[in-house]
């Protein structure tokens, strides 16, 4: 008995794969038959989940999915991947090209799904060269491109200690500054730690051990310390 094989997947673990699910789901696809790759580049040419789903497939079983690229970023791999289900005997479903099947096995399927995957890479293409634009536009505007965090001065720190002295809750201060509980914490105990030390530096007498003899001739040691002024 044939089956549908469903698949999906995203690129990063922020992003979900919930609205892929639920139209595979819908076109008939058994929970159990429903593979997930989290946070795996379709530029990858294996990833585990899709792995499994094609071990899964067996002659006359079809792969569905909702859109071309969940297979892969280029026409190489997704050539590669309809070789691979000539080879098991398996069709392909893509959903958002209305559901019906693509017949890789057939001169006519196997042209269509090459020039499918042709257009899915210009796309992908296409996306990228824009997103390149826009952070170049960003940079040369002098605007903030996001990347790493922003440097926390101990300034900010003292600040924000008086603000938690004050009564606001350390969560909220910390979250304002762009770091956890943890790290505020231990950014403020470091901070106690060095101005206690350069205040001990500084509380230290200014003297110097000079050995000398005093008016009983006996020997011992003239402190020489700083002058203190005039009177």
């Amino acid at each position: 008995m044939t089956k549908l094989i469903g698949y999906a997947r995203v690129s990063t673990r922020q992003q979900s794969t919930d609205r892929q699910q639920i139209d595979i789901l819908a076109a008939g696809v058994r929970r159990d038959d429903l593979y997930v790759d989290h946070g795996i580049s379709g530029a990858r040419a294996s990833r585990p989940q899709v792995d499994r789903a094609l071990d899964a497939l067996e002659d006359g079983d079809t792969l569905v999915i909702t859109t071309l690229d969940r297979l892969g970023r280029s026409t190489q791999n997704m050539l590669a991947f309809a070789e691979e289900l000539r080879g098991r005997g398996a069709g392909l479903r893509v959903l958002n090209l209305g559901g019906g099947d693509v017949d890789t096995a057939t001169p006519m399927g196997s042209m269509l799904f090459t020039i499918m995957a042709a257009l899915g890479q210009m796309e992908h293409e296409i996306k990228r060269e824009r997103v390149i634009d826009s952070i170049n536009k960003r940079r040369n505007a002098g605007k903030d491109l996001g990347g790493r965090p922003r440097l926390i001065t101990d300034s900010q720190i003292r600040n924000a200690r008086r603000l938690i002295d004050g009564g606001e809750p350390v969560t909220t201060v910390a979250r304002d500054l762009g770091m956890s509980r943890a790290t505020f914490y231990r950014r403020a105990r470091a901070l106690d730690l060095a101005e206690e030390s350069s205040e001990a530096s500084k509380r230290a007498p200014y003297s110097l051990p000079s050995p000398g003899i005093f008016s009983d001739g006996s020997y011992g040691t003239i402190a020489l310390s700083a002058p203190q002024g005039t009177e």
